[in-house]
């Protein structure tokens, strides 16, 4: 931009005079007060988080004080910009100053969208919207139209609206659609609709690149086209974790101004067959037993994931397998450090750095990994959970795996051994408070890059196998409250269901970016929290 831009100007706002001045990258007005005044009132906005420049027609905003009448002619403009009301939930504010030079106003006008054209290589211009009239309530088409859409439209913002109306439709249009006429995919709905974007972008990206998904060894080509979230689900896990708040208004200021967050994603295989992709929770176990249950209960609504949560508490199954994983050795975080995911996070910047480092050393040596890395455990769990995120989520606020980071390049892996009910349920209790979660002699954490698990039922023989199915039987149908184990449980993938004994998971150092900045840190501008509900303690289920 060369030299500093600068402008100030008395200016009148609410028929009062106000001091307005634009220093750099920054526009800010104050009302001038007398010496003898404690403080003055004072508003600034970053020109980054201006929406859109107009000039104002004074015959739709005019005055009827004495001293407007008495004027000539009256010259206006309106600045739309982001305002911060509560924690993470931005709104969009107009502010009209007046002016009594023609010439004055055209200045300001002019300056101050030059400053925006220079945020073009940031922000989108033509989008391209899935909508799922299905999700959550089945308001998305509503939402979109009421709250979104003039806000696109204020901002210059054109979009080709697609409203899906199948299962994998996203998926399957953007294995053919044109995705250079684009500057983003928008996704409105639930968790389960971003999934369906986030599956066809990577892979129509891989397509293109020619690299074979079901090759587990592939490196993976990172996917340019930015992925916004518009929630209308039942819980929009992965928006709350990456903005902070789910609210369709901000999500879309959070587009409009072009907001870039890298995001790790994790590849599922089994053996040499891709399974799917999962940037929240891959749960075996309990979170898997839940799922399944409520999803023969979607009649129940939102209710149904806290009846199958006390369902499967009770029951109390545990699973035997084989736990085998790759630690992440060049993360400067770990799982217990207390250290959260905010904006601009230099834990994940600098883990990108040394993973970069330490993959070009691994590939200079062929790929080969020592197998002493590795590290093995073999056990009864009550669930293996491996996040990508914290999945926190209105009812649970820190979720599964506080400290864990979107683009650090690895995962949290978290171990439930086999334990009394009172004890999971204290273990339950700690996703909806503030105590420490992993402070129990059950739970394992690590931090890693790979992992995989095999069912004991697939280690046995058939002759030990068949021995166990008709134990279980017979065990359960004279003890129908037992602490039981089933053969195995099936996976939760980010809210879908997956049935596979054995996988493979393998973490992508930030493969897809989402119009977001991550959680930003509480301003002093901002109004305080308001007084979160205690849940139930399955509450936090619903984050899946």
């Amino acid at each position: 931009m060369g030299e500093r831009i600068r402008l100030s100007s008395s200016l009148v706002l609410d028929q009062c005079a106000w001091q307005v001045t634009l220093d750099g990258d920054v526009l800010e007005w104050h009302k001038p007060q007398p010496p003898s005044s404690r403080g003055e009132e004072r508003f600034s906005v970053p020109i980054s988080e201006i929406i859109a420049v107009e000039e104002t027609e004074t015959d739709k905003k005019q005055s009827n004080s004495r001293k407007w009448r008495k004027m000539a002619k009256q010259h206006a403009f309106t600045v739309y910009y982001v305002k911060r009301k509560r924690p993470h939930r931005w709104r969009c504010k107009e502010a009209t100053f007046w002016c009594t030079e023609e010439q004055l106003c055209n200045q300001w006008i002019q300056t101050l969208k030059e400053l925006l054209d220079f945020q073009t290589a940031s922000r989108p211009k033509h989008l391209l919207v899935y909508i799922n009239p299905f999700s959550g309530k089945k308001q998305g088409e509503r939402i979109y139209k009421q709250k979104v859409a003039p806000l696109f439209s204020l901002a210059s913002i054109t979009a080709e609206v697609v409203v899906t109306e199948h299962a994998n439709h996203a998926k399957d249009n953007l294995s053919e659609v044109n995705l250079a006429k684009y500057d983003g995919i928008v996704c409105v709905g639930g968790d389960g609709m971003f999934s369906e974007v986030m599956h066809g972008l990577i892979g129509r990206t891989q397509k293109d690149s020619g690299i074979d998904q079901n090759d587990p060894t592939a490196p993976l080509v990172p996917c340019k086209t930015r992925i916004g979230i518009i929630p209308a689900g039942s819980t929009d896990c992965i928006c709350y974790a990456t903005v902070g708040i789910n609210d369709p208004v901000t999500s879309a200021l959070h587009i409009i101004v072009g907001d870039s967050q890298p995001l790790d994603v994790s590849s599922v295989h089994c053996n040499k067959t891709f399974l799917k992709y999962f940037v929240s929770l891959l749960g075996y176990g309990f979170y898997g037993d839940v799922l399944k249950d409520s999803e023969d209960k979607r009649w129940m609504g939102s209710v149904r994931y806290d009846f199958a949560g006390f369902k499967n508490f009770l029951s109390h199954h545990y699973y035997e397998g084989t736990v085998s994983f790759l630690p992440a050795t060049h993360t400067v975080g770990c799982p217990k450090d207390g250290r959260t995911c905010k904006t601009k996070c230099h834990i994940c910047k600098q883990s990108k750095r040394q993973l970069e480092q330490q993959q070009k050393f691994e590939k200079n040596r062929h790929g080969y990994d020592r197998r002493d890395q590795w590290k093995v455990i073999r056990g009864k769990f009550l669930a293996i959970n491996a996040v990508n995120m914290s999945c926190a989520c209105p009812r649970s606020p820190k979720g599964l795996s506080p400290s864990c980071h979107l683009a650090d390049g690895c995962a949290d892996l978290i171990l439930v051994h086999k334990c009394s009910r009172f004890s999971f349920l204290r273990y339950l209790i700690r996703h909806t408070n503030e105590d420490d979660q992993f402070n129990f002699t059950f739970i394992e954490v690590y931090r890693i890059r790979k992992f995989h698990f095999t069912s004991q039922h697939l280690e046995d023989s058939e002759d030990i196998k068949e021995m166990q199915k008709k134990h279980f039987r017979r065990f359960c149908r004279d003890h129908p409250a037992c602490c039981c184990t089933f053969s195995s449980s099936i996976w939760n993938c980010d809210g879908e269901t997956l049935e596979s004994p054995v996988i493979k998971v393998e973490v992508h150092c930030q493969l897809i970016n989402l119009f977001a900045r991550g959680i930003e840190a509480p301003s002093k501008y901002e109004d305080p929290p308001s007084t979160l509900q205690a849940p139930s303690f399955v509450g936090h289920l619903t984050s899946l």
